[in-house]
């Protein structure tokens, strides 16, 4: 999708509902656990805050970024995700968080960021997070500079999110469950599962009703 009709097509984001469980389902296996509201409450989580960035390529076409995180002795290590993480209290709010996250991961300079929309928040039970993303724009193809944290930067058509083909399902062991058949996207290669998935899959329905 070339970048212009991108920006046409994502100024009406605001006036249009999110998906949250219904979208969010598509990406769970049934062996999930899922809790309601009180349940999430209960168990006090963290917050921490992604951002889904869109951009133009050298061709102008509308690209979104993922990252590989690096190996490391934690729940996330070795995954595919969106740049972000951790609120800190120096963070005004989450979309700060989101924008700071960013910029410490991947070089993306806080000013040229817009934030169009807040997603629906995304509960992990593994590490007790509860995640709030966002979808941002820059008007520029930007030149990433990754952290320690981040293996390799994945940069993924948008088109090729919003085909029907590329949600499949592929047998895991997880942290909390053994041989379990995950719905996951496939993209560039990559299997995407967890709630980078479910965040996806609420951003595809979010753009496709538009």
């Amino acid at each position: 999708m070339e970048f212009n009709s991108f920006k046409s097509l994502i100024s009406k984001v605001e006036l249009v509902p999110i998906g949250g469980w219904e979208s969010h389902k598509k990406m769970i296996p049934k062996e999930r656990i899922n809790f309601n509201n009180k349940e999430i409450s209960n168990k006090n989580p963290k917050k921490a805050a992604v951002l889904a960035l869109f951009y133009p390529n050298n061709n102008n076409e509308t690209y979104f970024l993922l990252i590989l995180r690096a190996h490391y002795n934690g729940t996330h290590a070795s995954q595919i995700s969106f740049p972000g993480g951790k609120y800190e209290k120096y963070d005004e709010n989450l979309e700060k968080t989101a924008l700071r996250e960013t910029f410490e991961e991947v070089g993306v300079e806080i000013k040229d960021v817009i934030i169009k929309k807040q997603m629906t928040e995304t509960f992990i039970p593994p590490s007790n997070f509860l995640v709030s993303p966002f979808i941002g724009i820059i008007n520029k193809t930007p030149t990433f500079i990754q952290n320690h944290e981040v293996k390799k930067i994945i940069e993924v058509k948008l088109t090729d999110l919003l085909k029907n083909n590329t949600i499949t399902t592929k047998n895991l062991s997880t942290s909390y469950m053994q041989n379990i058949d995950v719905p996951c996207f496939k993209l560039n290669n990559y299997t995407v599962w967890g709630a980078t998935a479910m965040i996806l899959s609420e951003i595809k329905d979010l753009l496709k009703s538009l």
